[in-house]
């Protein structure tokens, strides 16, 4: 069984490689098709020269031909120049990205589940835990998203004063998304440290847009898509020192009064 199944796989690939051909959409269906695993497939597509057709049309003929997610990324990053020295992607963009090497998903070596990441000093991608935040409200208050009508003041309250994880300019951090949230319902903020903790500005889980009280807390940023589900966001030095917080969506209403939900931080010293 083992041999007929490497027998397969050599039919699959010789013609490949013998004839220097560079990988296209077509041929990684085939490689699928003839029964090779996605890892393995990744393999190729990162070490071989390719072709690819990443439009929303070629993206949806790969889908229909039963190809992973996993691969589809692999393709997308490779299309872009991603990991490939001197290649599209290779040096540093508008924001200071440089590309890393990819993983066996396709994705940049490091992120391997849905959270967000921290880039290091060395280039690595390092997970960061989530810190709670408490929302508390002086009035009853409805959720943002149902249009309801806030009354009172609501602060987002985070235990101590400063992050555990230190950083300097520029910041880089990446955001893996579950399926069904967008980069927009995440919130970067400012976060003002008192006598034992960290606070901002809210409502219902969300930041305060029409207050101009709120507009201070909120840091606009844009966010660079990496991947399939994928982005980067980048805190430059313009933002000044302090401590900055990455609010993810889907608070958890606790009480009329109270809720919680998680928070990435980092200090930022210089």
């Amino acid at each position: 069984m083992r041999n007929s199944f490497l027998a397969v796989v050599l039919l699959a690939i010789c013609p490949l490689l013998a004839a220097q051909q560079a990988l296209n959409n077509d041929s990684v269906i085939k490689l699928i098709k003839a029964g090779l695993s996605d890892d393995l497939v990744i393999t190729f597509i990162n070490a071989s020269p390719g072709t690819f057709d990443t439009t929303p049309n070629g993206l949806i003929a790969l889908k229909k031909a039963k190809v992973s997610d996993k691969v589809v990324a692999a393709i997308v990053l490779k299309a872009s120049g991603a990991g490939q020295p001197g290649g599209a992607g290779a040096g540093a963009g508008q924001s200071g990205f440089s590309p890393t090497a990819t993983g066996p998903g396709g994705l940049p070596q490091g992120i391997d589940d849905v959270g967000v990441y921290f880039r290091d000093k060395t280039g690595a991608w390092v997970p960061m835990l989530p810190e709670i935040v408490i929302f508390e409200s002086s009035g009853k208050f409805k959720n943002i998203a149902s249009a309801g009508i806030v009354k009172g003041n609501l602060n987002g309250h985070i235990e101590g004063t400063r992050s555990k994880l230190s950083a300097s300019f520029p910041v880089t951090l990446a955001v893996y998304l579950p399926e069904t949230v967008e980069i927009s319902e995440y919130q970067l903020l400012h976060l003002h440290p008192n006598a034992d903790s960290r606070t901002f500005l809210s409502a219902a889980g969300g930041v305060l847009h029409t207050s101009a009280g709120a507009m201070k807390d909120a840091i606009d940023f844009q966010p660079e898509k990496m991947a399939p589900r994928l982005y980067q966001i980048t805190l430059q030095p313009s933002a000044g020192k302090g401590e900055y917080g990455l609010l993810a969506p889907g608070t958890t209403n606790s009480s009329n009064k109270e809720s919680s939900g998680k928070i990435y931080t980092v200090s930022i010293a210089e």
